[in-house]
């Protein structure tokens, strides 16, 4: 391939997560390999960088520097959830004239491909060279045209060891404290909380009950599934998304939102707490509620092999992507092969993914078991990156 003079710059958007890095490491590889770019730059704290023209120099780290970097949690960029409107267009498209930018990568989810999409029209508009290209993250595996997205591999699997110590806690506990209610990022999906099942092995094994955005929560549904459990086993886990929403809106202390994102999203107080206090004086039992908040998208000894190789492979192709000009497009993961399973790299239109979200299938939840499917189960398996740990009991042998 023939050298340009061109410039790539890449961007991390909205949430980190624990293999976000590798797309990083993944992309600055495959463009220097691929010769097409004189530099490569990244701009510091997502969208606001380019804003700010806060940039660093990527082709000038060394080998060293970026096998670290691609091992290590978090956005090493640093990242942002600002929206590009349309008095940001013309400055950022100025500061691309002036620092020679002609490619660009963002890494991001949904909003992140929302801004990719405008910048690109906008270019186009005006004449501009750029391409543009989207490398997908998210824990919260929503995105459209892809089986799953980087991130959500070892988001799941913290999940699931969360909920399986989580169990064996309030199993310890007993009467004292029965209860444990767990909230779960994800946003509008299911995804995520539905995560929580991998390390269910038996009926008396935590989660009890799962309450996810796809279906309105009824809260004496929620009662009655608690009571069940805790008759039958002497304790009972829920796990409840961050939005889970009843019959007539967002379940938490207050309906108002904390805090609402440049690209409309709510926040709302915790749905966990609001809940667990429901079901302590309802069920008249002592309860306790956990929120692993931003832990959950970043530990980095829950890293799931699997996601990391996937997330540097789909930095990687972004990369090509960007080298032989094709823009307005976003990287996909497709598996091939289910046992062994296989997943490979592909391409989809931004516009497919913009702005759009991937809900939890139906066929992967079962609502009147209030729990995830043997379906989603054979589904995410693959993804978490190995067996997780089997947990085990005293026999009841009475004395001699």
């Amino acid at each position: 391939m023939a050298q340009r003079t061109g410039r790539l710059l890449i961007t991390q958007s909205g949430g980190p997560t624990a293999v976000i890095n590798q797309t990083l490491a993944g992309i600055i590889e495959a463009a220097k390999r691929s010769g097409a770019f004189a530099v490569i730059i990244g701009a510091r704290h997502g969208a606001q960088g380019l804003l700010d023209a806060a940039f660093v120099d990527l082709g000038r780290q060394s080998p060293a520097t970026l096998r670290a970097v691609a091992a290590t949690p978090g956005s090493a960029l640093g990242t942002s959830r600002h929206k590009i409107g349309a008095n940001d267009i013309e400055e950022i498209l100025q500061t691309f004239r002036d620092h020679k930018v002609t490619a660009f990568i963002g890494i991001g989810g949904n909003d992140s491909a929302e801004n990719a999409l405008t910048l690109e029209k906008a270019a186009k508009a005006k004449g501009q060279e750029l391409t543009v290209v989207v490398a997908p993250k998210t824990v919260d595996n929503d995105l459209l045209e892809t089986d799953h997205c980087p991130g959500y591999g070892s988001a799941a699997r913290f999940i699931a060891l969360a909920t399986m110590g989580d169990g064996m806690d309030a199993e310890a506990m007993g009467k004292d404290r029965p209860v444990t209610v767990i909230e779960v990022m994800g946003r509008n999906s299911g995804w995520l909380p539905a995560a929580s099942i991998l390390g269910k092995r038996e009926e008396r094994d935590a989660p009890h009950i799962v309450c996810i955005p796809e279906h309105p929560l009824v809260e004496d549904d929620l009662i009655a599934a608690v009571e069940r459990a805790i008759a039958k086993h002497g304790y009972a886990v829920a796990v409840v998304s961050e939005n889970t929403r009843g019959p007539k809106g967002p379940l938490a202390e207050s309906g108002e939102p904390e805090y609402v994102d440049d690209f409309g999203h709510p926040y709302y107080p915790s749905t966990a707490k609001y809940l667990s206090r429901v079901i302590g004086k309802r069920l008249k039992v002592r309860t306790r509620y956990d929120l692993p908040g931003t832990i959950q998208r970043a530990f980095a000894e829950c890293v799931s092999p699997v996601d990391a190789r996937e997330a540097l492979a789909a930095g990687r192709a972004a990369a090509q992507l960007a080298a032989k000009g094709q823009s307005g497009v976003m990287v996909t993961l497709e598996r091939v092969r289910q046992r062994p399973y296989r997943c490979v790299t592909g391409v989809t239109a931004v516009g497919n993914v913009a702005g759009k979200e991937r809900l939890l299938p139906a066929d992967f939840f079962d609502r009147a078991q209030g729990l995830p499917t043997e379906r989603y189960v054979r589904y995410a398996m693959p993804l978490i990156g190995g067996p997780l740990p089997a947990f085990a009991w005293l026999r009841a042998l009475p004395p001699k």
